[in-house]
């Protein structure tokens, strides 16, 4: 059985306008002891599903799945309750997740507290146990310092400590490596990728960058207007992609165009997420679209473990 297990989750949001969706069909299987990332362009949903699954969406949402279980337990019910225990976040913005006035111990010790039963001086040498498992020089430093004497690869490691000092075994990690430069990002992943190994941890991966994907790994879910588009191993979604919209984000990439060429882009953009959409979203912005696309809702396409929804009968191989 999958750790997460979500099948057609969709998110409404009401507004005086007219209802927001958010996410409108996204199904995720991850198992345990994988790193499996979601991408897709902004606005496609990927942050609201794994803040639906922390129970983080904002009120009078509505949440409607025909699954949404997490080992077995309906996160619409229990999501506050595994926030945290079972269930962490890794943030985007480390300099926006730590407290500018407080110093890196008294966070680490407030998280520890808040879920861990330990007395004052185990709990300071979890705080150091943590800080050295993500890798960072000189613990006892650390624990001393406040986050703008870090620098903004150390905040990410010193928020990921803190995923992991509430004990949690399931970590969303939301743009882990958006505010860093190439090099540091690397490192994060690398060490997201050790903490798997090591502590036999699972991770959601979001992402708008393919080379994350490719990095760091396992399984890849890609959306498109608040729906998954295509699923499978890392491997084949990169290498032999199904939906044309996967095939285009691979086009778009810096390396994908020959030297001096111009690269290429996707024209057109999502479709609002108050619009309602008949057939394949991403048909008006399909160059092989049909008629049948804007018309009817795309058949899934199978290979072993590789699905992707699509009415182009090509087999991509």
């Amino acid at each position: 059985m999958p750790l997460l297990d979500v099948r057609d989750l969709s998110v409404s949001i009401p507004t005086p306008d007219g209802d927001v969706h958010a996410v409108r069909s996204v199904s995720l299987e991850i198992e345990r002891g994988e790193i499996h990332g979601v991408i897709g362009e902004s606005g496609c949903g990927k942050t609201m599903t794994g803040m639906a699954a922390l129970g983080l969406v904002q009120k009078g949402a509505r949440i409607t799945a025909e699954r949404f279980h997490f080992d077995g337990q309906d996160l619409r019910e229990a999501a506050a309750r595994l926030r945290g225990r079972r269930i962490g976040l890794i943030s985007q913005d480390p300099a926006a997740a730590l407290n500018p006035v407080l110093s890196i111990a008294r966070q680490l010790d407030d998280v520890i507290r808040a879920h861990r039963d330990m007395p004052r001086q185990a709990r300071r040498a979890e705080a150091l146990s943590l800080l050295a498992a993500t890798g960072l020089p000189d613990p006892e430093r650390v624990l001393k310092s406040y986050p703008h004497q870090l620098s903004g690869g150390m905040q990410q490691r010193v928020v990921i400590a803190q995923a992991l000092a509430t004990g949690a075994d399931f970590l969303i990690a939301d743009e882990p490596t958006t505010a860093l430069d190439v090099s540091v990002g690397a490192q994060v992943l690398a060490l997201l990728r050790k903490l798997v190994a090591e502590r036999g941890l699972t991770v959601l991966m979001i992402t708008h960058d393919m080379d994350v994907i490719a990095e760091a790994c396992d399984r890849a879910t890609v959306l498109y207007a608040g729906r998954s588009v295509e699923t499978g191993p890392v491997d084949a979604v990169l290498q032999s992609p199904g939906h044309p919209y996967t095939r285009a984000l691979l086009a778009a990439l810096p390396d994908a165009a020959p030297h001096g060429a111009r690269l290429a882009a996707i024209e057109g953009s999502i479709p609002p997420p108050r619009s309602a959409i008949t057939g394949c979203a991403f048909a008006p912005r399909c160059p092989q679209a049909m008629p049948v696309c804007s018309a009817e809702p795309p058949p899934e396409r199978r290979r072993d473990a590789h699905r992707w929804l699509c009415h182009l009968p090509e087999d991509p191989t």
